[in-house]
């Protein structure tokens, strides 16, 4: 590990930015500091992102409904990673549909970037804002929860 190396260590992720004899300092993207005892920098798992490649994977989730068109979806998702310039282009995002859920289709949105010290959340709420602005556009509907209620009445009615 080096200053400038992406970690992770028990649950805390950042940029090493002080490496002492005693203790590494790991500054997260939030600007918080953690100060981890170099002790356990070796006795715990430590994943160090940018070691091999500095490219992260991120992904966000959308649910249609099951009425939609799924290549019109799959298109969607696609063009709102594909307008985001940090959104890598040799690593194409893919779109799969993950799950049909108990209100839509369950989709992911997944997508490579270079340059996780500018940020990750910021980034996915820019496709998150994008994604809703195409499926608004193109009238693909984002559904609600539905449940039902039984009342006394309906129950009534169902044993008739």
């Amino acid at each position: 590990m080096r200053i400038g190396d992406s970690v992770q260590v028990d649950n805390f992720s950042g940029v090493i930015t002080e490496i002492n004899a005693r203790y590494t300092v790991i500054r997260s993207l939030s600007g918080r500091e953690s100060i981890v005892p170099n002790e356990m920098l070796i006795t715990n798992r430590v994943e160090n992102l940018s070691l091999a490649d500095p490219r992260v994977w991120q992904s966000t989730n959308v649910s249609v409904a099951y009425d939609s068109d799924v290549d019109v979806v799959t298109r969607l998702l696609l063009q709102a990673a594909a307008v985001q310039t940090r959104v890598l282009k040799d690593a194409a995002p893919t779109v799969a549909l993950m799950a049909f859920g108990a209100d839509g289709l369950e989709f992911r949105l997944g997508y490579w970037i270079g340059d996780p010290e500018n940020g990750n959340d910021n980034l996915r709420s820019l496709i998150n804002l994008e994604i809703l602005r195409l499926l608004r556009a193109h009238q693909v509907e984002i559904p609600y929860p539905q449940r039902v209620i039984h009342t006394p009445q309906t129950l009534a009615k169902a044993s008739h």
